[in-house]
């Protein structure tokens, strides 16, 4: 298949997920749900046939994860992440460890080898990264306690992909663990390097260039930059035989600690976007309908199953933990699904000869119906865990009371200039809070020195104001000197925070 053959494909598949997608969206249901509905139903044996080139499509997809781990570690430095808690980063350990032991157990009850129930457990442990960040984030629920203890829980789980890559030939093989010890050191040795590379270039060389008027006011070359650091930093890993999607997490908390991650997490949204519904809509190329269909049985039980045993392990663990009750089961639903890297774990299983095509069959089978029920079910887990709290469940849930605290503002001041300094001296005495988001570090710095909360940022992008709640500003100033970036602001605060004020500076 030529390059113009693959671009029609992916056009295609794209089509038809957002079709699907806007279907969910009208239903009032999360896209993914559509996006997995749209492969399945495009691609893939047993369907349609629209898409094809399954193979070259899931490769551009596995970039949407790692853009979707590069963004997420720009909001996380080493400190937040131990700010996790070191008890959760332990329940994720030991999330990883039961939950393969359990399958194992289970698989061995079925009648299935030792080897063969532990490669199974593997590729069940893990939870879908990309699907639980995606619908937590969408539904404010990140910063709420059980959306950190699920975030925990998935760091660990991207870690555990390493060791779990190596533990699958291991078990296919006839080679002692003593004759492949040297392979696995290089391994680790392999990752270290690329840990201690990045951190020497990002932090000694992309934060300096960032630094400069010339490339860090300069939103194109910005733009470049940070699509260069986050892909980049995902080839580097994957060539050190790590999880690609690992290395751009890493690569993206060590940016976080740089006055850029805020702008960066931006600028590369929109095309992780597009990656990352590419991915789900491979996902769902992998799925046959009409075999599911035909072993719809077999198909329900054993994701009944799944589901069951993730959300026990986890709400028990979480449990033991000290946590409450309702918080446990809600981390507990939001990783009761099967990550995307069981698909990976599954082919190399199958490569090793230690599962049969109807075993593949229906571990793909379920592992898509639990990424299906995946929006649904963290639906419920705020509401669930409420109840079980003993509070009632209001539409602002603890998520976006927690990004409340982190943002307690009642005006958004755009710009920081001379415009700007005049219209923070005039809040600066009066009860009102005040982020004020600029684009230049200068702005920024003179911001903190006034005593506001600053970030360093393009307001002129809707990300932007998403994730600083507009919606909850009661005033908004927008100082910016250049017309159509105060227009483009000021159409977007209008369309999401009607009810706000809106002043808006002009040059005449």
């Amino acid at each position: 298949m030529d390059s113009w053959d693959l671009l029609l494909q992916v056009v295609l598949l794209l089509l038809w997920c957002f079709l699907a997608g806007s279907l969910m969206a009208v239903l009032r249901q999360s896209p993914l749900v559509g996006f997995l509905i749209a492969g399945m139903i495009a691609g893939g044996p047993g369907s349609m046939q629209v898409v094809g080139a399954e193979s070259a499509i899931e490769g551009i997809a596995e970039l949407g994860v790692a853009l979707l781990l590069f963004s997420l570690g720009l909001e996380f430095s080493w400190q937040r992440v131990m700010g996790l808690g070191r008890v959760n980063l332990l329940c994720g350990v030991l999330q990883v460890v039961l939950t393969i032991a359990a399958f194992t157990v289970g698989g061995m009850g079925l009648g299935l080898g030792v080897s063969v129930s532990v490669a199974i457990g593997a590729m069940l442990a893990l939870s879908s990264t990309a699907t639980v960040v995606g619908v937590l984030v969408d539904r404010s629920l990140l910063d709420s306690p059980m959306g950190r203890n699920s975030l925990a829980v998935l760091l660990v789980q991207d870690m555990a992909v390493v060791p779990l890559a190596l533990l699958i030939p291991l078990l296919g093989s006839s080679s002692s663990p003593r004759e492949m010890l040297p392979q696995i050191v290089g391994i680790v040795a392999a990752g270290a390097g690329v840990v201690g590379a990045l951190y020497l270039a990002l932090n000694l060389l992309a934060v300096r260039v960032m630094r400069t008027r010339s490339i860090g006011q300069n939103r194109e070359l910005m733009v470049l930059l940070s699509v260069i650091v986050g892909l980049g930093a995902t080839w580097a890993a994957h060539a050190a035989g790590l999880s690609p999607a690992l290395g751009a997490f890493v690569a993206g908390m060590f940016l976080g600690n740089s006055p850029f991650a805020f702008q960066i997490r931006a600028d590369v949204a929109s095309l992780r976007i597009v990656l990352v519904t590419l991915f789900f809509g491979s996902v769902g190329l992998l799925a046959d309908p009409v075999w599911m269909f035909q072993n719809i049985l077999l198909v329900a039980g054993l994701s009944a199953g799944i589901l069951l045993t993730k959300v026990l392990v986890v709400a028990v663990l979480f449990r033991l933990a000290k946590q409450q009750s309702g918080t446990s089961l809600g981390t507990g639903l939001s990783l009761c699904s099967v990550g995307e890297f069981a698909f990976v774990l599954g082919g190399q299983a199958r490569a090793e000869n230690l599962i049969t095509e109807l075993q593949s069959n229906a571990i793909v089978s379920a592992s898509i119906v639990t990424l299906l029920l995946t929006p649904t079910v963290i639906g419920w887990a705020p509401r669930l865990a409420s109840w079980l709290n003993g509070r009632v469940y209001a539409p602002l849930d603890s998520g976006k009371q927690a990004d409340a605290k982190e943002h307690p503002c009642d005006c958004l001041l755009v710009g920081f200039g001379p415009a700007g300094r005049g219209a923070g001296a005039a809040l600066q005495h009066r009860a009102v809070r005040v982020l004020v988001v600029d684009l230049g570090l200068e702005g920024v710095g003179a911001a903190r020195a006034a005593g506001f909360q600053a970030l360093r940022a393009d307001a002129a992008t809707g990300e932007v104001l998403q994730h600083v709640h507009v919606e909850r500003m009661r005033l908004v100033v927008i100082t910016v000197p250049g017309f159509h970036d105060s227009m483009s602001i000021l159409q977007q605060v209008r369309r999401m925070s009607p009810m706000a004020t809106v002043v808006v500076r002009y040059r005449y």
